[in-house]
């Protein structure tokens, strides 16, 4: 009995990537569920001839939203002057697109976890949305403090690492059989995601140095001379993302790595920005919404 029930969760485990890999090489990688304000927004900012009042005019579209931005745009982290922003033009004229994709992102990552269509998956998402959000931060941070990338950028990359995992998620739900086999349910997405983010953030005609750096967030042996760019920020991002409560832990997890070096991440320097860091990552964390 044993036996059969394992060959059953195999076979539902095989069909399932199958059907992942036709999705991805015909190019249908799409996610249905997405809240329509998240993908307005992403239309919009995605327009070179947009205007700063045609973007106000959709975020205001979606009240809740727009209170998000608002909130980021006074945290601690983007307001550095303290002095209150109380409208939504002024706010995303010194935010920038770029986190306002971010804040997007975060809150349709919250609606999708409350929402019923999704029933089943509210411990995944919000593992998964939590995560993003540390992500963002710690890349924000490291962009700034390591490196000459844009840290509005290196947020919104950080924010879109996660989304291949979204997409797996919803599409497991036809194959309610891999839920119960957690193992093999994770083992497929830490396979898939990240191929699957990098086609998706093409589709929605991201940078590609975003979608590459989304893709390639998995490889921490990458080695070359050149400076740091985004796929290090990136990957080193979700290494102290994962280790942020764990010094010791995060000191042997960067032991060696390429990305690591190139962005100057010796014990002291790594210990110090968790440590220096930390009320800056809280407050970005607070605004995105984790």
């Amino acid at each position: 009995m044993g036996n059969a029930m394992q060959a059953a969760s195999t076979d539902t485990a095989f069909a399932f990537v199958r059907s992942l890999a036709n999705e991805l090489s015909s190019g249908r990688i799409d996610l249905p569920s997405f809240p329509e304000i998240a993908v307005r927004v992403r239309r919009v900012l995605s327009d070179p001839n947009s205007t700063v009042d045609q973007v106000v005019r959709v975020v205001s579209s979606e009240p809740a939203l727009g209170a998000r931005i608002l909130k980021m745009s006074n945290s601690a982290s983007l307001n550095r002057s303290g002095k209150p922003i109380t409208t939504l033009r002024v706010a995303i004229n010194r935010m920038g697109y770029n986190i306002v994709r971010s804040a997007a992102i975060s809150f349709a990552m919250a609606q999708i976890r409350a929402s019923n269509k999704l029933a089943g998956l509210e411990h995944y998402l919000t593992d998964l949305w939590e995560t993003c959000t540390r992500v963002a931060a710690f890349a924000f941070v490291l962009a700034r403090t390591c490196t000459r990338i844009n840290p509005d950028e290196a947020m919104l990359t950080g924010m879109m690492h996660g989304i291949g995992k979204l997409y797996v998620l919803t599409r497991a739900l036809d194959h309610p059989d891999l839920f119960q086999d957690a193992a093999a349910l994770n083992e497929i997405i830490a396979g898939w995601h990240a191929v699957i983010g990098k086609a998706i953030l093409e589709n929605w005609e991201f940078a590609d140095f975003m979608s590459q750096a989304v893709g390639e967030q998995a490889d921490l042996e990458r080695d070359d001379d050149c400076p740091p760019d985004m796929r290090d920020v990136l990957a080193m991002a979700i290494v102290m993302a994962s280790h942020a409560n764990d010094l010791p832990g995060l000191e042997a997890a960067l032991a060696g790595l390429p990305a690591a070096r190139r962005l100057g991440l010796n014990q002291e320097r790594s210990l110090t920005i968790v440590r220096d860091s930390g009320a800056e990552i809280s407050a970005l964390n607070q605004a995105l919404g984790a």
